[in-house]
């Protein structure tokens, strides 16, 4: 049976007549906007949601992942798990003929709404296993977007990963591309506490999947073992960033990132998550140590010949009018740098780049300074050198960690220099930060102008906003403002840099902004500590017996019970001890003094009227018994009354973790 949604043809001769999956009745939501919103308002009905499936199946960053492949109007292309369309769209754009399958009618329904005008796409409803017998062998390339890891759940077979790229590799045509997205089992954010994403629990895949599941990913070994068996050997992986649901970067073996470029790492959409650590650093001592193939959160593989692209750079975050894809491709041994449009409304954004490189030449001419030199492809795409080198961030960091204040302070000087010519000149380059500039030979060239305006510039304000971005990429680097005495350039710039984010973002929301929305928290793990009342982490006990507080005569309680947040402590206090000091954490909070005894002697009942507690606090009295603790390193003292002999003191406290900005306005 066929029906027709404007004219998109959906052919149901295999399907069983009812839906084996569904998400429930946020498909209903989904097709209504399928069928009443159109593709230029989908952006906004995401960013207007504050829900993660209206995000997952209609934002157009979703369709990054497939958007660069080669294809052209002669190709045809296999959709295998076409879902909702979130990327069918794309491949309707840019191929001749489009072949979707999916399980579900109410998808299929959703995605033949979204794509009605579309007269080169075919939708067929049912069993894969069952559609693939009438299905042609010369497709030009074949998607399985998220889709490989569930062949378990419908390849009735001993080896139902290996039966399943069996059977499509029999529909492709030779010299072909069969295009595999999937999440890697050991990618770093599953290390980092995210939950694992389609059974939803901790560590799941990390621990081969105790919990079942029909769905299974897998490292690129594994991976590199299941295409073996099949026969396949010519292959390539690329490396969605963060990973491939919202990609913004793709990386490949011959172009992958740098110190410093992976910190997009927070981007817990679907669920909470923890934060077990600083994944940027640990990607850096990855990436130092050449292991990002294994620890990447996504692959996207190629099955087929070498394609050009090695790195994909998607700039669309942004107003459409300027959105941009910056990509490196290789062209026979040589690599190019190209810069497109990545849409009709900013082609204009594309333009202005040919005017700025005119100026800053002009402006610059005279000085060691370069600007990366193009062509032409076309009115939408220009074509740079790729440039050997190191960018001046690299430089710079490399004098930091070794401490060589003299080499840090010569780039610095000479980057001053450069900045100062913008102050005198009608151009200035905003963005002329150091991962612009490449360095080779001592010679340096700026690789990204887009952001130049002619007018006078600031270089006062481009030297705090580019030692601004390079702090942001890493806390480490604050030793660098003291080399060069400038102290915090942040509130100095911050305000010029919202003003020119918003100008970049335009009315639309960051995928940062949309996250939060959404709601679901990412918990640090401080914070969980804090909140749990780790006491052998977080509580510290300093004594004075006249000369005052110090480190030195301060210790860690060993002594403790724990039930929940309430924490008990256990102090031994010698005679000459006259004060003590109680850090019951690190983080703000609420701390209830229960009980508090000396020898037996119940001291709390006469804290305030005998003033056992002093006023040496840092926080706020709340009651005959609490604190409130707006600040990091919460602490209060207590006076010990004089006696003979080491004497017992018996300290009970509820120690509850507060957020700084719910801490503020109860403290203020």
């Amino acid at each position: 049976m066929e029906k027709r949604i404007g004219k998109i043809k959906l052919d149901e001769r295999f399907y069983a007549g009812s839906d084996l999956y569904s998400d429930g009745v946020i498909e209903d939501t989904l097709l209504r906007i399928a069928e009443e919103k159109s593709k230029d308002e989908y952006r906004r009905v995401t960013e207007e949601s504050f829900s993660w499936p209206v995000l997952y199946h209609f934002s157009p960053f979703r369709e990054n992942i497939v958007e660069w492949v080669p294809l052209t109007k002669n190709d045809k292309v296999l959709e295998v798990g076409s879902g909702c369309g979130a990327i069918t769209g794309v491949l309707s754009k840019k191929a001749g003929e489009v072949t979707c399958v999916d399980l579900s009618e109410k998808r299929s329904m959703i995605n033949a709404n979204r794509l009605k005008e579309a007269d080169n796409v075919t939708i067929m409803v049912g069993n894969f296993k069952e559609i693939e017998t009438v299905l042609p062998t010369d497709f030009d390339a074949i998607m399985l977007i998220g889709v490989f890891e569930y062949a378990y759940g419908y390849m009735d077979s001993k080896n139902p990963y290996e039966d399943f790229l069996n059977i499509l590799l029999k529909h492709l045509k030779k010299g072909g591309h069969l295009y595999i997205a999937i999440e890697n089992r050991m990618g770093l954010k599953y290390f980092a506490g995210c939950r694992e994403d389609h059974a939803g629990r901790y560590f799941e895949g990390l621990e081969g999947y105790p919990g079942g599941g029909i769905a299974k990913t897998f490292t690129r070994k594994a991976l590199e073992k299941i295409l073996a068996s099949c026969g396949v050997t010519e292959y390539s992986f690329y490396y969605p960033y963060p990973d491939y649901k919202f990609p913004h970067t793709i990386f490949s073996d011959e172009v992958l990132p740098k110190k410093g470029e992976l910190h997009d790492n927070i981007r817990n959409f679907d669920r909470s998550r923890l934060i077990l650590m600083d994944e940027t650093k640990v990607f850096d001592t990855i990436l130092e140590d050449g292991e990002f193939p294994l620890f990447s959160n996504s692959y996207m593989i190629n099955i087929g010949p070498e394609i050009p692209a090695k790195m994909i750079k998607y700039s669309t975050d942004r107003d459409e009018k300027y959105g941009v894809v910056t990509s490196i491709e290789k062209e026979g041994n040589a690599f190019i740098v190209k810069k497109r449009a990545a849409g009709e409304k900013a082609k204009e954004h594309i333009a202005s780049v040919e005017n700025a490189y005119a100026l800053l030449t002009k402006a610059f001419e005279g000085s060691d300074l370069k600007f990366n030199r193009f062509t032409k492809e076309n009115e939408d795409t220009l074509v740079f050198e790729y440039l050997e080198g190191v960018t001046l961030e690299e430089l710079l960091d490399e004098a930091l960690w070794a401490k060589d204040k003299d080499a840090f302070l010569s780039l610095h000087e000479r980057y001053k220099k450069y900045a100062m010519i913008q102050s005198e000149s009608e151009v200035y380059d905003y963005d002329l930060i150091f991962q612009n500039i490449i360095v080779h030979d001592d010679e340096w060239t700026v690789i990204d102008y887009e952001w130049t305006k002619a007018e006078r510039g600031n270089a006062d304000e481009l030297i705090r906003r580019a030692y601004w971005c390079y702090v942001q990429g890493n806390s480490a680097r604050n030793t660098a403002l003291e080399w060069i005495g400038l102290g915090d350039p942040s509130a100095e710039v911050i305000q010029i840099e919202r003003e020119f984010q918003k100008k970049v973002q335009g009315e639309h929301k960051a995928l940062s902004e949309i996250r939060h929305e959404i709601g679901n928290a990412a918990f640090s793990l401080d914070y969980i500590r804090s909140a749990c009342g780790d006491a052998m982490e977080a509580v510290q006990i300093y004594e004075d017996s006249g000369e005052g507080f110090s480190e030195e005569k301060s210790y860690r309680v060993s002594d403790f019970r724990q039930i929940g947040k309430k924490i008990t402590l256990s102090l031994n206090v010698g005679e000459n001890i006259r004060k003590l000091r109680i850090d019951p954490g690190n983080n703000p909070a609420f701390v209830i003094v229960e009980t508090a005894s000396l020898d037996g002697v119940d001291l709390l009942p006469g804290i305030m009227k005998k003033e056992m507690i002093s006023k040496s606090h840092n926080g706020k009295r709340i009651g005959h018994d609490g604190f409130l603790f707006s600040g990091p390193d919460p602490h209060f003292e207590i006076k010990i009354p004089s006696g003979s002999g080491e004497r017992e003191l018996i300290l009970t406290m509820t120690v509850d973790a507060i957020s700084p900005e719910v801490a503020g306005r109860l403290n203020g």
